[in-house]
């Protein structure tokens, strides 16, 4: 037996937090929340009370961490996977499971199986400032022309690559492509787990995105991916629909293509031939819903990276959003063992996922 503690903890905010990282957490009729008294040392804990005779046994400390490593592992995981396929046909017929080397000509040709595109090392980047505190829209873009200066971003998106060769003019506030491509995308993630709030998570990564990208649609296309991996981290009910009203809400035309998606899928279309409907090239206007279908459709968490590896066209940022939901529903468990054993710079990843919690904690603390 424990004894446990009660935690003033009136704050939603606080009170979704302590659920999503305290299973069996109780909130009473007066407003505490009870949890054992080992934990009372975590952030914004304030010690009240006691009872004996408390047997926990249904509590899982780390369960938020683990989704915060699987969120930025399964987005990596799905943007190697699907590497060697991006700019290619559909191979919906013959997928192979696992990582593989791009065909020699292909524009990721220099890479080798497991390693991921410039949408990780977007991710990456954008997750480090902000873990270092050092993240503000001005560091973000030098480091991102740094790395395209010196050759190093893989394969660029388009719009991304003209917002790197954009002359800097000193006092200037850097404005991104007005451009629905996709190439924003992967910042969300980051994002969707530094900022306890999901609004001001939404809020931070549109002004990121807008280094790159300034149309309305990419914006609206960034605050859906942060509330859909916002919901999922939290375990809300319907995840996917309340990114989709997020969508609907900040640009009628993604949200309506987001939700007719939805439709096919529930409807229970073909993949090969939902996705002749929906499309993949690099607008967010195809990639995210196309990402939708998938996650509403695959379950399994082998088969939604295989297939969404294996859509052709943008599959690499599509793949990389059906692994970032996955690992933050699922956690880093949930991930195939032998895709996270041949990933470029897994460790590195998960710290990162480390970090990042700390952050969020910190910022709860404050709140």
């Amino acid at each position: 037996m424990l004894n446990i503690v009660y935690i003033s903890c009136r704050s939603t905010i606080r009170q979704s937090f302590l659920r999503t990282h305290f299973i069996g957490v109780i909130l009473d009729k007066t407003g505490y929340f009870v949890v054992p008294r080992t934990l009372t040392g975590f952030p914004f804990c304030s010690r009240v009370g006691y009872k004996k005779d408390y047997q926990p046994g249904f509590f899982n400390i780390g369960l938020m961490l683990e989704k915060f490593k699987g969120c930025l592992l399964g987005a990596a995981i799905g943007d190697a996977l699907g590497m060697p396929n991006e700019s290619g046909a559909p191979n919906l017929n013959k997928m192979k499971y696992g990582y593989r080397r791009p065909y020699k000509g292909h524009p990721n040709d220099g890479l080798n199986a497991g390693q991921y595109t410039d949408d990780t090392q977007m991710m990456l980047l954008v997750g480090t400032l902000l873990a270092d505190g050092k993240f503000n829209e001005e560091r973000y873009m030098t480091a991102l022309r740094e790395l395209y200066t010196r050759g190093k971003l893989r394969f660029p998106d388009g719009s991304v690559s003209t917002a790197c060769e954009h002359p800097v003019k000193e006092n200037v506030p850097q404005k991104g492509v007005k451009s629905t491509t996709s190439g924003c995308l992967p910042i969300a993630v980051p994002f969707a787990l530094a900022f306890p709030d999901m609004n001001e998570g939404c809020e931070r990564a549109v002004r990121a995105c807008n280094v790159t990208h300034s149309h309305p649609a990419a914006h609206a296309a960034v605050s859906t991916v942060v509330t859909l991996l916002y919901h999922a981290l939290h375990e809300s009910p319907d995840p996917v629909g309340k990114a989709m009203h997020k969508a609907q809400a900040e640009d009628e035309v993604l949200g309506g293509k987001i939700r007719n998606a939805l439709l096919l899928e529930k409807e229970g279309m073909e993949t090969e031939t939902a996705l002749l409907k929906i499309g993949n090239d690099v607008s967010v206007f195809q990639t995210l819903p196309m990402a939708f279908f998938l996650i509403s459709r695959y379950p399994h968490p082998p088969g939604l990276l295989t297939v969404a590896a294996n859509t052709g066209g943008n599959t690499d940022t599509i793949a990389s959003i059906c692994g970032a939901y996955l690992g933050a529903s699922k956690g880093i468990g949930a991930l195939p063992e032998d895709l996270l054993e041949g990933l470029e710079d897994c460790q590195r990843i998960e710290l990162l996922g480390q970090r990042l919690h700390n952050l969020c904690s910190r910022k709860m603390e404050k709140m």
